[in-house]
């Protein structure tokens, strides 16, 4: 039967020794405490695969299930870990599954929900995890496709808790938390990695060692709590928490997890797009405590993960993403623009990468512009709350003017567009008189404010003249914008230099389009007439270059060539 009598004899031991732990009652209540139970497995699991006999595997399978099943209904009393025995145990359901008919699928959510949401903090069943699944990945992507999505934010727990020592391993696994159902409610789990450190740390700090408690359990205790202090605040206007001096004690440990974004960063599973509650005092309280004393090592690792794995969701979104789901992700990249953990460099890193990610998904489809006309009119009308959302409006106004208001086909859409810059133009004027006597004043605030306000100012009388020159309808309304703005020396000179120039080019309509136009279409290859295509520039005669081009160079035209223009290589 085997190739030789040792190889009989060590899988006879391992085997019984198997059986005795499936039926002893001494393992009834915790398999797990056999040490030597874990090695037999692995053991068995090698011998079936060198082997490569039905028979064998056959004679393993029933005592393996067994031990699997005792392993799950003994797991909430166990004082060991089962975390590596049920992966051994997982690795030959899926190795040999097909030999002896048998589904993973329900075994590994199982594993999911019962034991890894348990001991997502022990390091060595964390690791063991993503070995697991890194291992198994085509097995996955083919046979468990939803498997991962539904569990991303018990792996986001896992890589949160564990940092960067488990990265490498964690963001090979990272694709395969990505489908159809987990990309929305994915971003934003991603970009509050940090809070989700926050909120483990306070239940740690609150109700002991993450290891062997489990988290979703204290959800479901809380929930009716939760409803009723809901209801609560919407009939009486009191705000969660508001329960007495004990409610906001820092020990209090239905603190750490009642209030309702905690519940949405503590669950294990994905139930799809859930709002996040940034106006609780709760959340705002941790969050300040957090930045005001000094980070754990934990936070500063999650601070530094999170833009690396916001790298690798952008690049999978712009190449595998289909544009309903670009489209639809795009609001919740404007709304939570400005939603973010308050640390100088993490915001820097994270803002950077959200305008990237939306300005790519505009390039691709223009015409999401126009489908999202009121989020970002919405999002032009709060272009004075804070900096960020100066910078974010700032960001709109150039997207909106590079694309014409989502195309030709939009022109209604591009028109209210148009009347929403108008009216954001019109509003700075005005208060561009009172800024300009408070930087006289000498205020540093009063400047920068202005400098904020006139770097605006410039993006939106770009906006409106590549606008009107695409939708031509819109020239006459342009006109009068435009001279308003120049004739105003009150505001920035910057503003008003561009305002006349801009007016100047609309009197050479050819010349107008060659620099304000549309850029070519990437996706039709149309190319408007009067652009210069400059990966093309090698090709192309002096005759091909727009003249204002040249006007600073020197000589007579033909001594003139296109390096003279073109920067070198």
């Amino acid at each position: 039967m085997m190739a030789g009598e040792d190889k009989f004899k060590q899988f006879d031991f391992h085997l019984r020794s198997l059986s005795s732990s499936a039926r002893d009652s001494n393992f009834v209540t915790d398999p797990a405490s056999d040490p030597s139970l874990l090695n037999s497995v692995k053991s068995l699991c090698d011998l079936c695969r060198s082997e490569k006999s039905e028979d064998l595997i056959a004679r393993v399978y029933p005592h393996l299930n067994r031990i699997f099943q005792r392993c799950l209904s003994s797991i909430s009393q166990s004082q060991t870990s089962n975390g590596l025995l049920l992966l051994a145990i997982l690795q030959f359901f899926l190795d040999f599954g097909d030999v002896v008919l048998h589904d993973a699928d329900p075994n590994l959510r199982t594993f999911f929900k019962s034991c890894l949401s348990r001991e997502f903090a022990d390091p060595v069943v964390a690791e063991a995890t993503l070995d697991f699944l890194n291992a198994n990945k085509k097995k996955f992507s083919s046979s468990f496709p939803t498997l991962l999505p539904q569990f991303f934010p018990l792996l986001l727990k896992l890589i949160a808790w564990n940092g960067e020592k488990l990265e490498k391993a964690f963001r090979r696994v990272f694709p395969g938390l990505i489908s159809q159902g987990s990309f929305l409610p994915l971003f934003p789990s991603i970009i509050d990695l940090p809070i989700l450190v926050v909120a483990l740390e306070k239940v740690e700090k609150s109700s002991g060692s993450l290891v062997g408690s489990s988290i979703a359990s204290i959800q479901k205790s809380s929930a009716p709590e939760m409803l009723l202090a809901l209801m609560d605040e919407a009939y009486t206007g009191s705000t969660i928490g508001d329960g007495g001096a004990d409610s906001e004690s820092e020990d209090s440990s239905t603190m750490a997890v009642a209030d309702p974004f905690f519940l949405e960063l503590l669950k294990d599973e994905n139930d799809g797009l859930a709002e996040r509650h940034w106006a609780s005092p709760a959340v705002a309280a941790a969050i300040q405590s957090a930045v005001s004393t000094s980070m754990s090592d934990r936070l500063k690792q999650a601070l530094r993960i999170t833009p690396r794995l916001l790298d690798m969701y952008t690049a999978i979104a712009i190449r595998e993403v289909n544009d309903s789901l670009i489209c639809a992700l795009v609001p919740l990249l404007m709304a939570r623009y400005s939603n973010l953990f308050p640390e100088k460099l993490f915001l820097y890193e994270v803002q950077k990468r959200i305008l990237e990610l939306m300005l790519a998904g505009f390039n691709r489809s223009p015409s999401f512009i126009a489908l999202l006309k009121k989020p970002i009119v919405d999002r032009l009308g709060e272009a004075y709350d804070s900096p960020s959302k100066t910078e974010l409006a700032l960001q709109l106004c150039w997207a909106i003017g590079e694309h014409g208001g989502g195309g030709e086909a939009h022109k209604d859409a591009a028109r209210e567009l148009f009347e929403s810059l108008e009216l954001l133009l019109y509003e700075n004027l005005s208060s561009s008189r009172v800024r300009l006597r408070e930087s006289a004043l000498g205020s540093d605030s009063a400047k920068s404010r202005k400098s904020s306000q006139s770097r605006l100012l410039c993006f939106v009388v770009t906006a409106i003249a590549k606008l009107a020159t695409y939708h031509r309808e819109l020239l006459p309304r342009a006109r009068v914008s435009l001279t308003k703005v120049a004739r105003s020396r009150i505001s920035d000179a910057r503003v008003w230099k561009r305002a006349r120039d801009y007016l100047g080019l609309m009197n050479e309509p050819a010349i107008c389009l060659s620099i304000l136009g549309p850029c070519e279409s990437p996706s039709k290859g149309i190319q408007k007439l009067g652009t210069v295509n400059w990966s093309e520039g090698g090709t192309k005669m002096i005759s091909h270059l727009p003249f204002y081009l040249l006007g600073a160079q020197e000589g007579p035209p033909h001594d003139f060539s296109l390096m003279d223009v073109l920067p070198g290589s």
